[in-house]
């Protein structure tokens, strides 16, 4: 059965070389930087082809590589130029949040209990002197995440960069290099496998997509409560849903603090909502995934379970992946 898909050295090298690589992006906190790679390579492999009747095929990945770095710029723009926009306005001014923020703590006075409402700051000034001594307090934790935070921003770039990179390179037809074409097999195997994952992370995204929208624009409207920039949270939600695990914590903290004005209550509510969407969010990408990596839903769930357990977060977002990855290596040996 096995006769002809007997394994040499070099393959054996290039499995172990692989495995050694995801468990040092895995320890390192290398893994925003392969996905950022990942996601550009792929994009520039999608896009090509659409390019290749009006360039030529010889192009067609320059002019891919092109559009998504004039795009990504932008929107790096954009985001920069709309943050200094608002702190500079008057809206985004230091007195103007402490006010809103002391609103909501005013608004949300009447609806807790009495001992948490004699733990809230009266005013604006001793909102101030709160945030104060807190941020004077946590001074050495704020810098340590404000660093982390720009570590995790240049290891996307260059991740973007080196993808794009890898996908402009065209590896040589005549290779005879043996442990070069198993490591170049193997890069292959984990691509497809992200590519999967990213399509089926789509799916997730419109599913977690529409329950928002249905509880924003439908539910708390019948209630009573119209939440300002309702149909920006949607557009919002779907977007950073692309990111596994992350992007359901940013739309969350998004939707909690838009609630927040108009009560403890609607906020709690929101944050019960968001909290059982996210526990569900686990079986919805053990099904979408597993279909799309042709796994059962409880392997792909242990997968998730394990990687938590060892690597935190990142192995929860890195599980999927792995896994996929793994077990199409394992179908193509015709071991499983």
């Amino acid at each position: 059965m096995f006769a002809n898909n007997k394994i040499t050295y070099p393959e054996i090298a290039s499995y172990v070389l692989m495995g050694g690589a995801l468990l040092v992006v895995l320890m390192n906190g290398l893994l925003v930087a392969l996905l950022a790679g990942l996601l550009v390579h792929s994009l520039v492999i999608v896009l090509s082809p659409k390019f290749g009747e009006q360039v030529g095929k010889g192009r067609a990945r320059i002019v891919s590589v092109s559009l998504i770095g004039t795009l990504i710029i932008t929107v790096l723009t954009l985001a920069v130029w709309g943050a200094i926009t608002f702190f500079q306005s008057e809206a985004g001014s230091t007195h103007a949040m402490l006010q809103k923020m002391a609103d909501i703590v005013e608004a949300s006075r009447s609806q807790c209990p009495q001992w948490v409402c004699s733990h809230l700051p009266d005013n604006t000034e001793e909102l101030r002197e709160l945030i104060t001594n807190w941020m004077r307090e946590h001074a050495q934790e704020a810098k340590s995440l404000s660093t982390d935070a720009s570590h995790t921003l240049v290891r996307i770039l260059l991740g973007m960069i080196i993808g794009a990179m890898i996908s402009l390179h065209r590896p040589n037809s005549a290779l005879s290099a043996p442990l070069a074409v198993a490591l170049l097999d193997r890069v292959k195997t984990l691509s497809r496998a992200f590519k999967k994952i990213v399509f089926a992370q789509v799916k997730i995204s419109a599913v977690n997509t529409l329950a928002t929208a249905i509880y924003v624009l439908i539910v708390l409207p019948l209630l009573g409560i119209n939440l300002p920039m309702a149909k920006s949270l949607v557009v919002i939600t779907f977007v950073v849903g692309m990111l596994p695990i992350v992007g359901n914590i940013i739309s969350n903290s998004i939707l909690v603090i838009v609630a927040l004005p108009f009560g403890l209550a609607v906020a709690v509510w929101s944050l019960v909502f968001l909290i059982v969407l996210h526990k569900l969010e686990y079986f919805l990408n053990a099904k979408i995934i597993g279909t799309q990596i042709q796994a059962q839903a409880w392997e792909l769930l242990i997968a998730m379970l394990v990687m938590e357990s060892v690597f935190g977060v990142a192995g929860v977002v890195a599980a999927p992946i792995f896994y996929a990855y793994t077990k199409q290596e394992l179908i193509n040996r015709q071991l499983i």
